[in-house]
Parts: structure tokens; C-alpha cells; sequence
């Protein structure tokens, strides 16, 4: 299909209208800033079409219709005027009609009306057909629960956040535009019994409101690697919820969750938040899926703010299923799952290799070196093992290749916790366990925690099946380290090195 638009822009005039003179309106520097982008993304100018009279009757004149006919999408913006507009309303329902007529409002799985939210309105108060549709919001609201709009105007950080907004919604017209030009491209959406190993779109939850930006991050990066991401319409808050959640993750090979300060929003007839409700319907269906697996994160340094959060992370940190670290790292983290390294070969055991023993423990650790980790790995050394130690020096990516690359070529792993938070050892746990993904094709001969320092009740609390476990709060002896080497010799025939 070809058409002489490739955008319709409704808007209400008064959006556009600044407040002192001698400004350009916040539709014009809209419409600037998207056609320079879609002809970055694109390569060629779009061809975007909005009425620009500011004055005159309400007359819905024969142009209009015409314009609205020859687009390939309808950009509506939306604003407390916009819905009260007789005029714009016409314009939405003049669009419905015309696109029936050449294609259908959907293209493949996606609607060729785009909703973008300039100042809040209430979902009831917008037509009833772009209701369940996610919005572009240019706003945020704070602390207070006060909108604040994204306009360059008011200064630096509601300029970052115009333009990523800005960059999403230009991307996703990108490939609405590239499915109606070649309709050949469209794929059907997965039925809910296909086999997981078939499916390729990413189930990343609904979360809090502190994580909104961390989740608009998470979800541009996706798209921009071609994957596809759900859900794409609003889940409803109501009895239906866990059927509009499952219907999602069945088209779904990975789930990922973000876990916030607050506890979050019960859906009708619910006793769970939205965010633990999504966790647990995505822990049932992956635990049926062969190759469907669930990332959870939260930002390092966060804590629970209400005791319902707590209790929610605590029970996450207990399964070790909790990443508590940087919002890059947790990308990092993302990418690896879905693109796992190509597995190693194993290297041939002699006499002459010893074990390897990789040595994990927190950055703080290393600044007390030699009252920390000197003496373990001193006492490992003797014993004829050759030890792998965490390295920090670097950026973020090398460091983490280097701590995957670990896990995969060791022997044996023993994690030090002393400095680290107990979200930090389950997070390290968490990664022994996801090291065949990383490329390790054999078992770890040994896995041992060793728990010094201060003494909290954390600590002294903790206990593990995934792990042998040894405390010592006390000076450091080489006998403590006895029963994690006594399980390297037992599974590599009584040798130590």
C-alpha cells in the first residue's frame, strides 16, 4: 500500500499555544523534532500533515477528510482538550473509517493509531477504541502526584526525557511504516500452544512507578534489537488480569521483571500486587516451558519502603532469584540470556593443570586485601590450587565478560562474604546457577560460601542447599577451608592440584 501521508497529526490548537511570545507551540517543535528523527531512522523525509490554522469556524471541510485518507498513520494528542473537541474526535472517527477501507486499523499486530499523551487524561475519558492502547506519555508525575510535561523548555532533564520519549515513539513509527510499505513482513502472532522454542517476543512486566524510566530503558533496547515486546496493550486492573498476563507470557521464551520500593497496585479481587502477581504467573508458566526462563532485578542499594515490599524481596531473595545490581549490568545480564556464548570446549584434564578455584567476593573486600582475601587465597595456594580472583579494573562490560569467562573455565567456586549486602550473595548465587547459559557445559567439582566479618544477623541466619556453607567470624585458619577441599578431592580422585 502507498499513501500520500505517511502521518496525520491531530492535535487541539491550544496545545500549541505558548505562554509568552516568541516561542514556537509544543505541537510545532513536536512535529520538528519527529520529522528529523524518522528521516534519521528512515533515511528519507516522512511526509507528516497537520492542520496549522489557528483561527476559523469549526467547519470539518472536504481537506481534511482528504489529508485523513491518504495516511498511513493517525498521531492523535492527546491533552484535557483534545477529548472535548468535537472537531478532533472527528478527525479520530473520520481515520477509523478510512483505514477500514485501505487495510484495517491493525497492521499484523499493531494499531495505526498512535496515542500520544501530552498533559493527563482519564482513561475513561478517551475514546473507548485507543483506550487499551499504550500511550506515549510526555509527562511524569512526582513525589506529589503532579504531572510535570517533558518540554524542552523547562530545562535539562525534562529535555532527556522529552527526546527518549520522543526516540521511542519515532522507532515504533519506523516499523509501522516498514510493515505497511512491505506487508509481506508481517508476522503472525503465536498461538498460545506454540512450543516456547518457537517464540520470540519478551514478556517485561508492569512495575512500580520508580521503575517506569529503568522499564522505558529495558524496552527501547529490546525493540531496537528487533524483539518484540509484550505486553503492548494496558492489562487490565480487574478479575481478567491473570488471564490478560498468561495470554502474554504464552507468546513469551523470557520474562523480566523489575522490583521496586513499594509494594505497588492490587488489581480487583486480588490480594497481590501487580508486580508480584506478574512474578509468580511467569514462575509457573516458565517452570511448564522448556526454554522459557525469568530475570528479576532491583536496583542496587534499594530498600522496601513498605512491609509488604519487604516481605516480597525477602521471599525473592530466599529462592535466589533476585539480581540486585546496576540497571547495565542487569542489560548485560538481559542480552546474555537471550544470546548465550557459544559453549567451550572443555579443556582435557592432566596431570600438569591445577584446579581452579575462581575467588568471588565484593570490591569492598579488596580494599582490606590483606586482613580479607590474602589469607584464603594464601592457604588455597598451599594446598596446590591455582586460584582465580575477581577483578574490578575495567568497565562495566569487561568486567562482567571476565566474571562469565570465570564461571565457565573454573573448577571449583568459592564466594567470600563479608563487605557484600546478602542481596549481593544471592545475586552471585543466582549466577553459578545460570553458568550453563554463560557456556559451562560440565558440574562444578565444589561450591563453597565462606562467611567472615562482622557478624549481623543476616549472616549468622543464612543457610543454603546450593552450597557448602562455612562461618567464621573469628581468625582465619586453613582448616576452615577443609570441607570444600575435601569435595574438590572427592571429585577429581583425591588430587588437589
Amino acid at each position: 500500500m502507498s499513501f500520500e501521508n505517511h502521518i496525520f497529526i491531530s492535535y487541539a490548537h491550544i496545545d500549541n499555544q505558548t505562554l509568552t511570545d516568541g516561542q514556537q507551540g509544543w505541537i510545532s517543535e513536536f512535529h520538528h523534532a519527529l520529522q528529523v528523527r524518522l528521516a534519521q531512522l528512515r533515511g528519507d523525509r516522512p511526509k507528516i500533515w497537520r492542520d496549522q490554522k489557528l483561527t476559523g469556524s469549526d467547519y470539518f471541510g472536504d481537506v481534511i477528510v482528504k489529508e485523513l485518507s491518504n495516511a498511513a498513520l493517525l498521531l492523535s494528542v492527546f491533552s484535557p482538550r483534545y477529548v472535548k473537541s468535537e472537531w478532533c474526535l472527528r478527525e479520530f472517527k473520520e481515520f477509523q473509517k478510512a483505514a477500514g477501507d485501505r487495510g484495517g486499523v491493525r497492521v499484523g499486530d499493531k494499531y495505526r493509531i498512535l496515542k500520544v499523551v501530552k498533559t493527563p487524561v482519564e482513561r475513561a475519558e478517551q475514546p473507548s477504541e485507543v483506550q487499551d492502547i499504550l500511550g506515549y506519555e510526555f509527562f511524569q508525575e512526582e513525589s506529589t502526584g503532579r504531572p510535570r510535561e517533558f518540554d524542552p523548555k523547562y530545562g535539562a532533564e525534562a529535555e532527556i526525557n522529552y527526546f527518549k520519549k520522543l526516540d521511542d515513539l519515532a522507532y515504533d513509527v519506523c516499523q509501522l511504516l516498514k510493515l505497511l510499505e512491505h506487508p509481506e513482513q508481517i508476522q503472525a502472532i503465536a498461538p498460545v500452544n506454540q512450543p516456547s522454542s518457537e517464540l520470540s517476543a519478551i514478556y517485561l512486566a508492569e512495575t512500580t512507578y520508580d521503575l517506569r524510566d529503568a522499564r522505558s530503558n529495558i524496552r527501547r533496547e529490546l525493540q531496537q534489537r528487533g524483539h518484540r515486546v509484550l505486553p503492548d496493550e494496558v492489562l487490565p486492573y480487574s478479575p481478567e488480569f491473570s488471564d490478560a498476563v498468561m495470554a502474554n507470557l504464552a507468546q513469551c521464551r523470557l520474562s523480566i521483571h523489575l522490583v521496586g520500593s513499594r509494594y505497588g497496585i492490587v488489581p480487583e479481587g486480588a490480594e497481590q500486587s501487580v508486580v508480584e502477581l506478574q512474578h509468580q504467573l511467569a514462575v509457573t508458566y516458565c517452570q511448564q516451558q522448556v526454554d522459557a526462563s525469568v530475570l528479576v532485578w532491583m536496583p542496587d542499594g534499594l530498600e522496601a519502603e513498605e512491609p509488604r515490599q519487604d516481605a516480597f524481596i525477602r521471599r525473592l531473595q530466599d529462592g535466589a532469584e533476585l539480581l540486585q545490581t546496576s540497571l547495565e549490568d542487569f542489560k548485560t545480564i538481559i542480552q546474555d540470556t537471550l544470546n548465550p556464548t557459544v559453549p567451550k570446549p572443555v579443556a582435557i584434564e592432566s596431570g600438569d593443570r591445577p584446579t581452579q578455584i575462581y575467588l568471588v567476593c565484593d570490591q569492598r573486600d579488596v580494599q582490606d586485601y590483606d586482613a580479607t582475601i590474602q589469607p584464603l587465597e594464601d592457604a588455597l595456594w598451599e594446598q596446590g590450587f591455582e586460584v582465580i580472583p575477581s577483578v574490578f579494573d575495567g568497565d562495566e562490560a569487561e568486567v562482567r565478560r571476565y566474571h562469565h569467562d570465570s564461571l565457565v573455565d573454573c573448577d571449583a567456586v568459592m564466594i567470600y562474604w563479608n563487605a557484600g549486602s546478602e542481596a549481593w550473595l544471592r545475586t552471585k548465587l543466582r549466577e553459578l546457577q545460570q553458568a550453563p547459559g554463560f557456556g559451562r557445559t560440565e558440574p562444578l567439582q565444589a561450591k563453597a560460601i565462606y562467611i567472615s566479618g562482622e557478624q549481623s544477623s543476616a549472616k549468622q541466619r543464612f543457610r543454603t542447599r546450593e552450597a557448602t556453607t562455612i562461618k567464621q567470624f573469628g581468625a582465619f585458619s586453613p582448616t576452615d577451608l577443609n570441607p570444600f577441599i575435601t569435595q574438590i578431592q572427592s571429585n577429581r580422585g583425591g588430587r588437589s592440584g
